[in-house]
C-alpha cells in the first residue's frame, strides 16, 4: 500500500553503490539444487525477487540463511522433500521454469511447476524451453489444473547430452538447458545460445560446484555431465541494469553520479549510446561516474537485442532521457513485442512520442510481419509534468521515477512492489543524490483476502489432456 512522492529538484549529485545483479542472483540459487552441498553468496541483493526465489528454493527443501545487511547467502539442499511447487507461486516471477532443469536430474519422480509469470512485457513462450528438454530426454507436458495450467516433467531413464539448436538466444531457454546439462549423462551442446554476462556468472559458479562447461565464440555452450560436486563460495556480479538506471537520472537530471560497482565490460553497449547523445561517464577503478556538461542532443537510433547489444531493461529509462535530448530519436524493440506500453503515461506526462508496428531501422526483426507496436519515435526537449501514476512493471517503474524527477510539480507512484522486486534501496540511495522522493505508507485496505503465500490443499488434476505448448 505504500506510494512514492517524487518532486522535481534539480540535478542528482553524489554516489550511489550498485547492488548484486537480480538476473544473476535469482538463477544461483536456482543453481544450488543442483547439488547436495552448501553453497555461500556474497553480495547479494536484498530485493522482492530474491525472497520469492528462496521461498521456492525452502518450499521444495532447501535451507537457507539469508543476512540481508551484509548481503549473504547460505543455501544447501540435502534432499529434496518435494518436486511440486504450489500454484501460489504461479505468476510470482520467472524462476518456477527453471527449476524444471535444476531438478530433473535430481529427482526421477514428476517435477510440477506452475506457469510463468513476471512482468507484464510479452508473451513468456516457454517452447523453446520445452523443445530443449525434451531433447535431453525429458518429457514435459502441460496440464489444466481446477484454476490454472501447470507444467509436469519428468527424466523416468534420466537425462542424457544431446545437441540443443536455440532458435532464438533466449536467456532463459539457456539456463534451463545448462542448468539440465550439468546433470545429463555425456555432453550436452547449446548453439545459439545467450552469453550475457549473468550467464557467464551462472557458468563460473557452476563450474566451481564441479561442472566442466566451454563457451565457445559462436554462441555454443559444451557442457560434460557430472554428479560429483563440491561446496561453494560465489560473490555475485553486480547489476548492470540498476547501474545504468541510476547512470540515466544523473544525466538527465544534469548531474554528476559515481556508480560505484559499475562494469565498463558489461555496459559497452549502454556507455556508447551515453556519449552518442551528448552524456558524459570517466571510468574509474571502482565503478564509472556519469555526468551531464553540455545539451543533449537527440537524432539517435536505439536498437535493443541480446548481449552484446543494448539490453531491453535500459530502454525504458532511455526513452525518458531522450525526452530531455533536441530532436528525434528511434527505439526500435526487438527482445519483447509488448515493451512500450508505459509510454502511455509518459505522453500523459508531456513526452512527445510516436508508436509504430513496423521495424523502424535496418534490421528486420521477428515481429515485423505481426502487427505488433514496437517501435516509437521520441521528440525530446518537451516539458513534463507530475501526476499520479501506477507502475505495471519493473523497468517501467523506475522510467516513471525517473520521469517525475524531471517533472515540474508533484508526483504520486503506486505499484511500488514492481520495483522492489528488483532495486535495493532505491529511496536511500534517490535521497543521498539529493532527490526529493519520499516513501509513505497509505492507509492500508482491511478487505480479507486469501495470502499469495497461504498453504493449499494438495494438488488435484481434473483434466490430464495434454496441451500444446
Amino acid at each position: 500500500m505504500d506510494i512514492l512522492k517524487v518532486k522535481g529538484k534539480g540535478p542528482l549529485e553524489g554516489k550511489i553503490k550498485v547492488a548484486g545483479a537480480k538476473n544473476a542472483m535469482t538463477k544461483l540459487l536456482v543453481a544450488s539444487l543442483l547439488s547436495d552441498k552448501k553453497c555461500i553468496f556474497y553480495n547479494v541483493p536484498n530485493i522482492g525477487d530474491v525472497e520469492i526465489t528462496i521461498n521456492l528454493c525452502k518450499e521444495i527443501g532447501s535451507e537457507v540463511q539469508w543476512d540481508r545487511e551484509n548481503g549473504v547467502i547460505e543455501i544447501i539442499t540435502k534432499e529434496l522433500k518435494t518436486s511440486y511447487i504450489p500454484q501460489r507461486f504461479s505468476g510470482a516471477n520467472r524462476i518456477p521454469i527453471l527449476m524444471i532443469g535444476a531438478l530433473l536430474g535430481r529427482t526421477f519422480d514428476d517435477i510440477i511447476i506452475p506457469t510463468v509469470g513476471g512482468d507484464e512485457i510479452g508473451k513468456r513462450a516457454v517452447d523453446f524451453h520445452v523443445e530443449a528438454l525434451k531433447k535431453l530426454g525429458a518429457t514435459v507436458e502441460y496440464k489444466i489444473m481446477k484454476k490454472e495450467g501447470a507444467y509436469f516433467a519428468h527424466a523416468y531413464n534420466g537425462l542424457q547430452g544431446n545437441v540443443i539448436q536455440l532458435p532464438f538466444p533466449s536467456v532463459g531457454a539457456t539456463e534451463n538447458c545448462i542448468l539440465a546439462g550439468v546433470r545429463a549423462k555425456g555432453i550436452t551442446i547449446i548453439k545459439n545460445a545467450a552469453i550475457e554476462p549473468e550467464i557467464t556468472d551462472l557458468i563460473l559458479f557452476l563450474q566451481k560446484l564441479g561442472s566442466t562447461i566451454v563457451v565457445e565464440s559462436d554462441r555454443t555452450i559444451r557442457i560434460v555431465g557430472t554428479t560429483e560436486f563440491r561446496e561453494v563460495e560465489h560473490r555475485v556480479l553486480f547489476d548492470r541494469i540498476e547501474a545504468a538506471s541510476y547512470a540515466m537520472a544523473g544525466i538527465a537530471t544534469r548531474g554528476r553520479v559515481f556508480v560505484e560497482g559499475a562494469q565498463q565490460l558489461h555496459m559497452i553497449s549502454f556507455l556508447n549510446k551515453v556519449r552518442e547523445i551528448g552524456g558524459h561517464f570517466e571510468v574509474k577503478n571502482e565503478g564509472i561516474e556519469f555526468f551531464y556538461s553540455s545539451p543533449l542532443r537527440g537524432g539517435v537510433h536505439v536498437e535493443t537485442d541480446v548481449h552484446p547489444g543494448f539490453m531491453t531493461d535500459w530502454q525504458q529509462p532511455y526513452c525518458v532521457l531522450l525526452t530531455q535530448a533536441e530532436g528525434l530519436s528511434v527505439i526500435h524493440e526487438t527482445v519483447y513485442e509488448n515493451r512500450f506500453g508505459y509510454t502511455k503515461t509518459l505522453k500523459e506526462m508531456g513526452a512527445d512520442i510516436q508508436i509504430f508496428k513496423t521495424c523502424l531501422g535496418p534490421k528486420m526483426c521477428r515481429y515485423s510481419t505481426h502487427n505488433h507496436e514496437h517501435s516509437i519515435v521520441v521528440k525530446g526537449n518537451a516539458p513534463l509534468q507530475g501526476k499520479e501514476i501506477a507502475i505495471p512493471d519493473l523497468r517501467a517503474g523506475f522510467a516513471y521515477v525517473m520521469a517525475a524527477l524531471l517533472a515540474t510539480g508533484e508526483s504520486i507512484i503506486s505499484g511500488l512492489q514492481y520495483l522492489d522486486r528488483g532495486y535495493e534501496d532505491l529511496v536511500t540511495k534517490l535521497q543521498s543524490l539529493g532527490a526529493d522522493v519520499a516513501r509513505i505508507q497509505t492507509k492500508p485496505d482491511t478487505t480479507p483476502i486469501k495470502s499469495p503465500l497461504s498453504k493449499e490443499p494438495p494438488l488435484k488434476v481434473e483434466n490430464k489432456e495434454k496441451v500444446k505448448v
